[in-house]
């Protein structure tokens, strides 16, 4: 149950600062693209707001323009680092192995909900022992197909056939709630990743959630 008479049955995982904290992986990567653009780098700790939105917004907002060759030019370049580093400078947040396991010990079926390229969320999965706890993986082709994360679940809920009456987004950003709303599915919003409480509780999401056990308290209670 969740919130009283509320049945979940199948839950949707952001990766990024939901499961992992990404922080030093995502942030050299930008650095990295922007000084191979000989655009000045912020430093890590400027970047850490643009963790979470797809990549083509982010290099949008950091060159300051709508340009797609030079944006593409950015991303191609954080990829190239990310692909060989990046993806490995990452830690989970602790309690995240358990309380996977917990709730597919309780029946729900768990899927992965990323703006993150599919193959690269596969392969951070793998790395880190999780990948045998989700029953699909979803995340954005790197030509930038479902990195909208409303298309995203839009996408989910019809391949596996979900009700989105008993669905539920757990995320750490605006993106994951709108995205679940726009497709009438509950959205718990976790506190301990990169979405401040301002900008979580300003697109009202059904729950806060400050640990990876109170998810599951609050689903299975």
């Amino acid at each position: 149950m969740l919130g009283g008479d509320r049945v979940v049955r199948a839950v949707l995982f952001d990766l990024d600062g939901t499961l992992t904290d990404p922080k030093e992986g995502i942030t050299r990567c930008m650095q990295y693209a922007l000084e191979k653009l000989e655009r000045p780098a912020p430093t890590a700790d400027a970047l850490v707001a643009y963790i979470g939105p797809p990549l083509q917004h982010t290099f949008a907002q950091l060159l300051g323009s709508d340009e797609r060759t030079q944006i593409d030019q950015a991303v191609a370049y954080y990829r190239e680092r990310f692909a060989s580093h990046g993806m490995y400078e990452n830690a989970l947040y602790p309690g995240v192995a358990a309380m996977l396991a917990e709730l597919k010990r309780a029946g729900l079926r768990l899927f992965l909900a990323t703006s993150k390229p599919r193959v690269f969320a596969e392969k951070i999965l793998d790395h880190f022992g999780l990948a045998a706890y989700f029953d699909g993986v979803y995340g954005a082709e790197l030509d930038g197909r479902l990195s909208d994360k409303a298309e995203l679940i839009a996408e989910i809920l019809r391949a596996e056939q979900l009700n989105a009456a008993t669905t539920l987004m757990v995320g750490d950003r605006l993106h994951d709630i709108v995205g679940a709303k726009r497709n009438g599915v509950s959205t718990a919003a976790v506190t301990f990743g990169y979405g401040s409480h301002a900008e979580l509780e300003a697109h009202q999401p059904d729950w806060l959630i400050d640990a990876p056990a109170a998810l599951v308290q609050h689903i299975t209670a």
